[in-house]
């Protein structure tokens, strides 16, 4: 018998329900709990992210060596221009600029605090370079 029964994913941030709202429109998600200091949400997959109150909060740095990655987040999309719009609008930004030669399997964005996520269209065959 299991003794974990489920992992939720938890972003620490000074606003948690302003993230909260970011990534339940990105993601189309319901939010599942929330009290003073921490917010739950879950997609339709199940897919479960919390965000949780830390005033003193600072974002990873990546890409640059200071404060670096700590975590980020991969969500996989059918349409990565489409996501890229949705993304923008809610606030986030881009952290990856690609050359606009042709399709990209990836790209990389903060959200609103400063977290790193990556959308993708599939999975990638070798590891990144870099």
């Amino acid at each position: 018998m299991a003794l974990v029964k489920a992992g939720v994913v938890v972003l620490d941030c000074a606003e948690p329900e302003k993230l909260a709202v970011f990534y339940k429109e990105l993601l189309d998600a319901e939010e599942t709990d929330a009290t003073a200091n921490r917010v739950e949400i879950r997609g339709a997959d199940g897919f479960r992210l919390g965000f949780r109150r830390d005033v003193n909060a600072t974002p990873p740095s990546w890409p640059r060596p200071e404060n670096s990655l700590q975590a980020h987040i991969d969500f996989v999309v059918d349409d990565l221009d489409a996501t890229e719009r949705k993304v923008v609008e809610l606030g986030g930004r881009p952290l990856e600029t690609k050359d606009v030669s042709g399709p990209y399997e990836e790209r990389g964005y903060a959200d609103p605090a400063g977290h790193s996520f990556t959308v993708r269209l599939v999975t990638p065959t070798a590891p990144k370079q870099g």
